[in-house]
Parts: structure tokens; C-alpha cells; sequence
């Protein structure tokens, strides 16, 4: 073989590992978002937030979501404590391109939409932003996944995956995870800003079998720089149990009530 052809090769080879590499990170990236086939999900949860000091402030939170034709649905609403009790939150899957957002505090008495500029901002003062509310239903297209290898997260087999956001005003620059080759669990993930700083992780801490799947109890975000976690402890959780559509429309924001 001549080096012309040689290098030909070289790159066709090249070039067929990077489009395996990507087509079997999608797939992986399908199945981990897939893997709970439930239609509805309610939980209860307290999330704990953590100051760099070591004090802590704690939010008792429902939260309900639905799997719809035209996307997921979900909503917050927190009942703990009063300076916060009435907050709801609604996002929306859109698919192939960003959720749509709303929020209603009860100091306002309004129902506010949620801009995309604001993804990037703290939710409710903790460790994630509103992009990262609904990240574990965003939409695979938004992002190019690639394998990048294999290897354990504290005895657990898993792909690790690199997912770069193709809309470059994201908040991220790059997300690494960390999916249960078995389980399809995302155990992990590492987010880089856009000079490729690792930023935030977000851990699961502890998962058991609830009805047959694999579910996080336990998960904490960690902010690196400011030394700051929030941890999100699941108290009850129930899958497909009946939630009327009404919960999920701007005028739930407002009242509260189901129609």
C-alpha cells in the first residue's frame, strides 16, 4: 500500500470510529432518558442546601410529572418552609428546542415565564439553575453525544459520555456522564463552562428498586467555586399514579388547585 492510500485509510478509519463512537453514545443517551416507562411520577422530596460555612437550609418539595405526546411535563411545588410555601414551577418539553418555563410566587401574586437567558440563573437559590430543573428530560437532539470510553463509578460499569450542547449560548460548554451500562442510571455528571472549567457535578448518591426501576433517593449538585451542594433526598416516590392534566398548565401556577 502506497502512503497516499495509507493515509487515506488512516482517515476513513478515523472517520468510522467517530460516527460508531456517536451513534452508540446516542443510543445509550436514548435508553438512560427512556429508561423509566412509567407515565406519571410524584414525589416528594427535601432538598438541603448547603453553605460553604457547613449551615444548611432545607426545602420540602412535590413534584409531579407526566409523559405527553408532544413531551414531558413537570411540575414543583414547594410546601416548606413559609418563606417560600406556594413557589410552583412548570416546564414544559419541547421537542428539538429549549423548554418552556413558568414560575409563580406567591409575593408577586403572578404567574412569570422563565426566559432563556435566565437557564444559567439559581433556582430558588440552590445549586441548580433552571436549565438544570429539567435537564434529566432534555432533549437528546439539542446536544452531540460521544463515547468516549468505559469504566467503573464506585464499582458500577459505565459508558462515559461526552454531550456538547449544539446551541453555543447553553450555559455549558461540555457535560460528561456517567451511565450505568446495566441500569442505563446516570450516576454522574460533570459540567464545563465555556472555558472548559469544570464547574458543577451532580452526583447520585443513593438509588434502590421503587416498582421495578432503578431510582435515585439521594442525589447531590455540587457548585466547585463557591464551595455550595444541594441535596436532593427523596421521601416518597410513586410511579404511575394518576395526575389530572390540569396540574400541568400555567393556571395550576396561579391557584394551586386542580381542575
Amino acid at each position: 500500500m502506497n502512503r497516499k492510500n495509507a493515509v487515506i485509510l488512516s482517515i476513513l478509519l478515523a472517520s468510522a470510529v467517530n460516527v460508531f463512537s456517536q451513534t452508540g453514545a446516542n443510543d445509550i443517551i436514548a435508553a438512560s432518558r427512556e429508561r423509566i416507562k412509567a407515565e406519571t411520577t410524584s414525589a416528594r422530596t427535601r432538598w438541603v442546601i448547603t453553605s460553604k460555612d457547613g449551615s444548611s437550609a432545607e426545602r420540602l418539595i412535590d413534584q409531579y410529572s407526566k409523559k405527553g405526546a408532544k413531551g414531558d411535563r413537570a411540575v414543583i411545588v414547594f410546601q416548606q418552609p413559609a418563606s417560600v410555601k406556594g413557589t410552583r414551577f412548570l416546564t414544559m418539553e419541547n421537542q428539538g428546542a429549549a423548554d418552556d418555563q413558568w414560575i409563580y410566587l406567591p409575593s408577586l401574586n403572578k404567574v412569570r415565564r422563565i426566559s432563556s437567558s435566565e437557564g444559567s440563573g439559581s433556582f430558588m437559590g440552590t445549586d441548580l439553575s433552571y436549565d438544570d430543573v429539567s435537564s434529566s428530560n432534555r432533549n437528546a437532539d439539542l446536544d452531540t453525544h460521544t463515547l468516549l470510553r468505559e469504566e467503573d463509578f464506585k464499582g458500577h460499569p459505565c459508558h462515559v459520555i461526552e454531550s456538547k450542547p449544539k446551541d453555543a449560548s447553553y450555559q455549558y460548554s461540555r457535560m460528561l456522564l456517567w451511565i450505568d451500562r446495566d441500569s442505563k442510571l446516570n450516576w454522574k455528571i460533570e459540567c464545563y463552562d465555556k472555558k472548559n472549567t469544570l464547574v458543577k457535578i451532580l452526583e447520585v448518591l443513593n438509588a434502590k428498586d421503587v416498582q421495578g426501576y432503578i431510582t435515585p433517593t439521594a442525589t447531590k449538585m455540587s457548585t466547585l467555586a463557591a464551595g455550595t451542594s444541594t441535596t436532593i433526598n427523596v421521601d416518597i416516590i410513586k410511579y404511575d399514579d394518576p395526575i389530572p392534566e390540569s396540574v400541568f398548565t400555567t393556571s395550576y401556577l396561579e391557584t394551586g388547585r386542580a381542575r
